[in-house]
């Protein structure tokens, strides 16, 4: 495997930080993790666009505009000869000393790892999800705002650690009002009726650019789309509950807490959203020529 790491495409073994790494010692810096369907970098342009804007909010220079990223992101799909995978974009605040000043920290590292992945097991995908609600609270944006998709996922960590140790592989975050923010790594919807609802991003939630897609094909299915501020209640008592995320793209919620959801399988609705956000992913990108 080909790594790209400060713009040089080095192996595996070579690929190394240093310990005085802000990154590291720290939790300092951005990420942002991007697929690949048969040759296609879904939705890349708004992923570095995204990545960009996290490290504006930290005050982190990147050294580089979206342009070299794209071009350094392609550049690693051929070195790897990635038609379908997962991307992983992480740029760490870079070496400084044990100190907490940002500053002491000179130059930026840019890192791009092109892998496979599998999130969740197929058999999920065609039963559904059991979850839970975490007693973590979501960070409030007034701390670490959970807009920005930062190195320092602890608060996530801690939510999926509750999930797990309960048996399931994925839970709910609230945040400190007691509403809806999003799951441990990805964003939740609900459908009732023709309606499909999504937690308002200030609530506690990262901006997914699935959810966004999948709010875009989901108007375009002719649904009542809404960022509505939801309770547990909403859903318990939907139709149809599903999360979205780059590596989980849209997988279906069948219980919530012991509570069945709908008729406690995947949806209709659902797998049709989940369908076309494929189709979507697979040809809206930018291509590895």
């Amino acid at each position: 495997m080909k790594i790209y790491l400060n713009g040089k495409l080095v192996d595996e073994k070579d690929a190394v930080v240093s310990v005085f790494d802000h990154g590291l010692l720290y939790g300092d810096g951005v990420f942002e993790g991007t697929r690949v369907y048969d040759g296609n970098i879904a939705f890349l342009d708004e992923h570095m666009q995204r990545l960009l804007d996290s490290a504006k909010v930290i005050v982190l220079d990147v050294g580089m505009t979206k342009e070299a990223l794209i071009a350094a992101t392609v550049e690693t799909c051929k070195a790897n000869n990635l038609k379908n995978g997962y991307l992983r974009h992480v740029v760490t605040r870079g070496v400084g000393n044990l100190g907490l000043n940002p500053y002491q920290c000179k130059k930026a590292q840019v890192i791009i790892i092109a892998a496979d992945i599998q999130l969740y097991p197929a058999e999920l995908y065609e039963k559904g999800m059991k979850i839970i609600t975490a007693g973590t609270i979501r960070n409030m944006a007034e701390a670490v705002n959970p807009r920005v998709k930062s190195l320092n996922y602890l608060n996530n960590i801690m939510a999926k650690i509750e999930a797990i140790n309960s048996g399931v592989m994925e839970c709910l975050m609230l945040n400190s009002q007691g509403f809806i923010a999003e799951a441990s790594g990805d964003n939740v919807f609900a459908i009732k009726g023709n309606k499909l609802m999504t937690p308002p991003t200030w609530c506690g939630g990262l901006e997914g650019i699935t959810r966004d897609k999948v709010m875009q094909v989901a108007r375009e299915m002719g649904m009542e789309v809404s960022e509505t501020v939801m309770t547990r209640y909403e859903l318990w008592t939907a139709d149809e509950v599903f999360l979205t995320g780059t590596a989980a793209e849209v997988i279906a919620v069948v219980d919530l807490d012991r509570r069945p959801i709908g008729a406690g399988k995947p949806g209709p609705v659902t797998k049709k959203l989940g369908q076309a956000y494929r189709k979507l992913a697979g040809a809206d990108g930018i291509k590895i020529a």
